[in-house]
């Protein structure tokens, strides 16, 4: 059987926002360990859930664990990136859902299984994709980009104020000899920040790493997409809850979410507001919902989750 060990974060909060109609047509978009697809699969009664994974890891472990649900048709396992949310949805009759939850960032198999790259503490070539059909690597941003990207990147998806001075280190290790593994690019990175800054906050490479996972996949523009589809497919009262691990994400969801919640431009003095002006979206978490104490204590990767839940007006 496949090894997939993965904590779910937020798990009964994000299902349990989703205000589950057992007859309904749900999309899991990040089957992943298939945390949040099991905790569905039990609310529904002839309903049906769509599970969306590019990682044949993921989807190998739900045709192992949950082969029943398969076999019934309740549960329909889709091997593609969720960019493709509208298209490959409709190529099984489906226009329409009542409901959706992504669980971002990175898996715990992903993190864990040295071979993948995702890692910067255990030795690995540097690979850091979740589709493993893609051509695009760590390896091939880290060897190939220029200096202006690689600044770019580290910066921008990062977050990382030593941006300059890293995309600087890799690109002269690189006129020596190629950088190949996960550990040799983590230690560029280390000596290129400042001693008395690694002292302090986490791993030096931490936000480097974050940065090439986020390139090589192109999480960012990916997701803008896939939020996008995602509010046009839910049906009246439909919802979308939103699991993110990191800022850039949260703020990708919360702006998308902000942006068809908000009223149109109005006449003055309007006394009712017409059906056909009202936003899309209604905000039903104007502030995040955070993890307990107890799941903190719990899993580590939790401390940083935000839940974001929206509904179809």
């Amino acid at each position: 059987m496949t090894e997939f060990k993965h904590k779910t974060v937020l798990l009964e909060e994000a299902i349990e926002m989703l205000n589950i109609d057992p007859e309904g047509i749900y999309v899991d978009a990040t089957l992943g360990g298939a945390g949040h697809t099991s905790l569905i699969l039990n609310a529904l009664k002839g309903g049906r859930l769509y599970a969306f994974d590019q990682d044949q890891t993921a989807i190998t472990n739900a045709q192992q664990n949950l082969a029943a649900p398969i076999a019934a048709g309740q549960l329909v396992l889709m091997q593609t990136n969720f960019a493709n949310l509208k298209s490959a949805l409709a190529n099984v009759g489906v226009t329409g859902i009542d409901g959706i939850v992504y669980d971002l960032g990175v898996s715990s198999p992903q993190l864990d299984v040295a071979q993948r790259g995702f890692s910067y503490r255990l030795e690995a070539p540097l690979d850091m994709r979740m589709d493993q059909r893609q051509a695009l690597t760590a390896k091939t941003i880290v060897n190939e980009w220029s200096f202006n990207d690689l600044q770019r990147i580290i910066a921008r998806y990062g977050e990382e104020r030593f941006a300059k001075r890293i995309a600087r280190a890799i690109e002269k290790y690189r006129t020596e000899q190629a950088i190949t593994t996960t550990t040799e690019l983590a230690e560029i990175v280390k000596n290129a920040i400042p001693a008395a800054t690694r002292r302090t906050g986490g791993h030096p490479a931490k936000r480097t790493f974050q940065a090439l996972r986020i390139a090589v996949n192109d999480e960012m523009a990916v997701l803008e997409s896939s939020l996008e589809q995602a509010i046009d497919l839910l049906n009246q009262g439909g919802r979308i809850s939103a699991i993110t691990f990191q800022s850039l994400e949260d703020r990708i969801v919360a702006d998308a979410f902000k942006k068809r919640s908000r009223l149109p431009e109005l006449p003055k003095g309007l006394p009712v507001i017409p059906d056909d002006l009202q936003p899309e979206l209604k905000m039903i978490t104007r502030k995040p919902i955070m993890p307990a104490e107890d799941e903190l204590t719990q899993n580590h990767r939790a401390h940083s989750a935000r839940l974001r839940v929206a509904e179809k007006n």
